[in-house]
Protein backbone atom coordinates (compact mmCIF):
# COMPACT_ATOMS: atom_id res chain seq x y z
CA UNK A 1 0.00 0.00 0.00
CA UNK A 2 1.33 3.44 -0.96
CA UNK A 3 1.42 5.84 1.95
CA UNK A 4 -0.55 9.03 1.48
CA UNK A 5 1.48 12.19 1.40
CA UNK A 6 0.13 15.38 2.97
CA UNK A 7 -0.82 18.13 0.48
CA UNK A 8 1.98 20.43 1.60
CA UNK A 9 4.57 17.70 0.89
CA UNK A 10 2.93 16.95 -2.48
CA UNK A 11 3.40 20.57 -3.56
CA UNK A 12 7.02 20.50 -2.41
CA UNK A 13 7.67 17.21 -4.26
CA UNK A 14 6.01 18.59 -7.39
CA UNK A 15 8.21 21.69 -7.28
CA UNK A 16 11.32 19.52 -6.79
CA UNK A 17 10.29 17.27 -9.68
CA UNK A 18 9.72 20.26 -12.00
CA UNK A 19 13.15 21.63 -11.09
CA UNK A 20 14.75 18.22 -11.70
CA UNK A 21 12.95 17.93 -15.04
CA UNK A 22 14.15 21.33 -16.25
CA UNK A 23 17.71 20.72 -15.05
CA UNK A 24 18.13 17.14 -16.33
CA UNK A 25 16.02 16.99 -19.51
CA UNK A 26 19.04 17.54 -21.77
CA UNK A 27 21.11 14.97 -19.92
CA UNK A 28 18.38 12.30 -20.20
CA UNK A 29 17.79 13.09 -23.90
CA UNK A 30 21.52 12.85 -24.71
CA UNK A 31 21.89 9.65 -22.67
CA UNK A 32 19.01 8.02 -24.55
CA UNK A 33 20.54 9.06 -27.85
CA UNK A 34 23.88 7.51 -26.84
CA UNK A 35 22.04 4.32 -25.87
CA UNK A 36 20.88 4.05 -29.48
CA UNK A 37 17.28 5.23 -29.27
CA UNK A 38 16.35 6.41 -32.80
CA UNK A 39 15.86 10.15 -33.25
CA UNK A 40 12.18 9.62 -34.05
CA UNK A 41 11.64 7.94 -30.66
CA UNK A 42 13.82 10.19 -28.48
CA UNK A 43 10.98 12.44 -27.29
CA UNK A 44 8.80 9.45 -26.37
CA UNK A 45 11.66 7.71 -24.59
CA UNK A 46 12.50 10.89 -22.68
CA UNK A 47 8.88 11.16 -21.60
CA UNK A 48 8.94 7.51 -20.51
CA UNK A 49 11.99 8.19 -18.33
CA UNK A 50 10.33 11.14 -16.62
CA UNK A 51 7.06 9.27 -16.12
CA UNK A 52 9.02 6.61 -14.24
CA UNK A 53 10.94 9.25 -12.32
CA UNK A 54 7.70 11.03 -11.40
CA UNK A 55 6.13 7.78 -10.23
CA UNK A 56 9.16 6.98 -8.03
CA UNK A 57 10.09 10.50 -7.05
CA UNK A 58 10.58 10.77 -3.33
CA UNK A 59 11.00 7.00 -2.98
CA UNK A 60 14.41 6.68 -4.59
CA UNK A 61 17.55 6.62 -2.47
CA UNK A 62 18.41 10.29 -2.16
CA UNK A 63 21.84 9.41 -0.82
CA UNK A 64 22.96 8.62 -4.37
CA UNK A 65 23.49 10.88 -7.34
CA UNK A 66 20.36 12.03 -9.18
CA UNK A 67 22.20 11.80 -12.47
CA UNK A 68 23.27 8.21 -11.77
CA UNK A 69 19.66 7.32 -10.99
CA UNK A 70 18.38 9.06 -14.15
CA UNK A 71 21.11 7.36 -16.19
CA UNK A 72 20.01 3.93 -14.93
CA UNK A 73 16.35 4.66 -15.68
CA UNK A 74 17.30 5.96 -19.14
CA UNK A 75 19.36 2.83 -19.81
CA UNK A 76 16.41 0.56 -18.98
CA UNK A 77 13.98 2.67 -21.04
CA UNK A 78 16.38 2.65 -24.01
CA UNK A 79 16.69 -1.12 -23.73
CA UNK A 80 12.89 -1.47 -23.75
CA UNK A 81 12.64 0.83 -26.78
CA UNK A 82 15.28 -1.18 -28.65
CA UNK A 83 13.45 -4.43 -27.88
CA UNK A 84 10.20 -2.89 -29.12
CA UNK A 85 11.92 -1.61 -32.25
CA UNK A 86 13.55 -5.02 -32.85
CA UNK A 87 10.16 -6.73 -32.53
CA UNK A 88 8.66 -4.21 -34.94
CA UNK A 89 11.48 -4.78 -37.46
CA UNK A 90 11.03 -8.56 -37.24
CA UNK A 91 7.32 -8.16 -37.92
CA UNK A 92 8.05 -5.92 -40.90
CA UNK A 93 10.59 -8.41 -42.22
CA UNK A 94 8.01 -11.19 -41.95
CA UNK A 95 5.56 -9.32 -44.18
CA UNK A 96 5.50 -10.48 -47.79
CA UNK A 97 7.66 -8.42 -50.10
CA UNK A 98 6.61 -7.22 -53.53
CA UNK A 99 8.45 -10.22 -54.97
CA UNK A 100 6.35 -12.55 -52.83
CA UNK A 101 3.17 -10.74 -53.88
CA UNK A 102 4.18 -10.96 -57.53
CA UNK A 103 4.95 -14.66 -57.04
CA UNK A 104 1.50 -15.06 -55.52
CA UNK A 105 -0.05 -13.29 -58.51
CA UNK A 106 1.86 -15.61 -60.84
CA UNK A 107 0.64 -18.65 -58.89
CA UNK A 108 -2.93 -17.35 -58.98
CA UNK A 109 -2.63 -16.79 -62.73
CA UNK A 110 -1.23 -20.28 -63.17
CA UNK A 111 -4.05 -21.70 -61.05
CA UNK A 112 -6.63 -19.92 -63.21
CA UNK A 113 -4.98 -21.37 -66.31
CA UNK A 114 -5.04 -24.85 -64.78
CA UNK A 115 -8.70 -24.46 -63.88
CA UNK A 116 -9.42 -23.35 -67.45
CA UNK A 117 -7.52 -26.34 -68.87
CA UNK A 118 -9.33 -28.71 -66.49
CA UNK A 119 -12.68 -27.28 -67.59
CA UNK A 120 -11.74 -27.74 -71.26
CA UNK A 121 -10.65 -31.34 -70.62
CA UNK A 122 -13.98 -32.00 -68.90
CA UNK A 123 -15.77 -30.54 -71.94
CA UNK A 124 -14.09 -33.00 -74.35
CA UNK A 125 -16.19 -35.73 -75.95
CA UNK A 126 -16.22 -38.57 -73.35
CA UNK A 127 -14.28 -41.18 -75.37
CA UNK A 128 -11.61 -38.62 -76.36
CA UNK A 129 -11.40 -37.37 -72.78
CA UNK A 130 -10.92 -40.95 -71.56
CA UNK A 131 -7.94 -41.52 -73.89
CA UNK A 132 -6.48 -38.06 -73.20
CA UNK A 133 -6.64 -38.54 -69.41
CA UNK A 134 -5.12 -42.02 -69.53
CA UNK A 135 -2.20 -41.02 -71.77
CA UNK A 136 -1.51 -37.35 -70.95
CA UNK A 137 -2.42 -37.24 -67.28
CA UNK A 138 -2.01 -40.78 -66.02
CA UNK A 139 1.08 -41.52 -68.11
CA UNK A 140 -0.08 -44.73 -69.76
CA UNK A 141 1.37 -45.64 -73.14
CA UNK A 142 -1.00 -45.85 -76.12
CA UNK A 143 -0.91 -49.70 -76.14
CA UNK A 144 -1.67 -49.72 -72.39
CA UNK A 145 -4.57 -47.31 -72.90
CA UNK A 146 -5.91 -49.44 -75.76
CA UNK A 147 -5.80 -52.49 -73.55
CA UNK A 148 -7.43 -50.64 -70.61
CA UNK A 149 -10.25 -49.29 -72.78
CA UNK A 150 -10.63 -52.41 -74.87
CA UNK A 151 -10.26 -50.84 -78.32
CA UNK A 152 -7.80 -50.90 -81.20
CA UNK A 153 -4.48 -49.07 -80.94
CA UNK A 154 -5.20 -46.95 -84.02
CA UNK A 155 -8.50 -45.84 -82.45
CA UNK A 156 -6.59 -44.71 -79.34
CA UNK A 157 -4.14 -42.70 -81.48
CA UNK A 158 -7.02 -41.15 -83.43
CA UNK A 159 -8.94 -40.17 -80.26
CA UNK A 160 -5.78 -38.77 -78.68
CA UNK A 161 -4.96 -36.69 -81.76
CA UNK A 162 -8.52 -35.34 -81.94
CA UNK A 163 -8.64 -34.66 -78.18
CA UNK A 164 -5.40 -32.68 -78.41
CA UNK A 165 -6.74 -30.71 -81.40
CA UNK A 166 -10.06 -30.03 -79.63
CA UNK A 167 -8.27 -28.93 -76.48
CA UNK A 168 -5.85 -26.72 -78.39
CA UNK A 169 -8.72 -25.06 -80.27
CA UNK A 170 -10.75 -24.53 -77.10
CA UNK A 171 -7.83 -23.02 -75.21
CA UNK A 172 -6.84 -20.81 -78.13
CA UNK A 173 -10.38 -19.47 -78.52
CA UNK A 174 -10.69 -18.95 -74.75
CA UNK A 175 -7.52 -16.84 -74.80
CA UNK A 176 -8.64 -14.68 -77.74
CA UNK A 177 -10.09 -11.17 -77.11
CA UNK A 178 -13.59 -12.01 -78.33
CA UNK A 179 -14.04 -14.29 -75.29
CA UNK A 180 -12.86 -11.64 -72.82
CA UNK A 181 -15.47 -9.92 -70.66
CA UNK A 182 -16.46 -6.48 -72.03
CA UNK A 183 -14.52 -4.58 -69.34
CA UNK A 184 -11.30 -6.44 -70.25
CA UNK A 185 -11.62 -5.48 -73.93
CA UNK A 186 -12.31 -1.85 -72.94
CA UNK A 187 -9.25 -1.67 -70.71
CA UNK A 188 -7.07 -3.11 -73.48
CA UNK A 189 -8.40 -0.57 -75.96
CA UNK A 190 -7.71 2.22 -73.46
CA UNK A 191 -4.17 0.89 -73.02
CA UNK A 192 -3.58 1.13 -76.78
CA UNK A 193 -5.06 4.60 -77.13
CA UNK A 194 -3.28 6.06 -74.28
Amino acid sequence: MIPTVPASEQHALLAEFEALYRAQLGFVWRSLRRFGVPDAALDDATQDVFVIVHRRFGVWDQGGSVRAWLYGVARRVASAHRRTDDRHQRKLAALPTNDAVEGLEDRLGAREQLEQIAAQIEALEPRRKQVYVLIELEGLSAPEAAEAIGCKLNTVYSRLRRARADLDAALTSAASPQHDPPHARESRSHDRTG
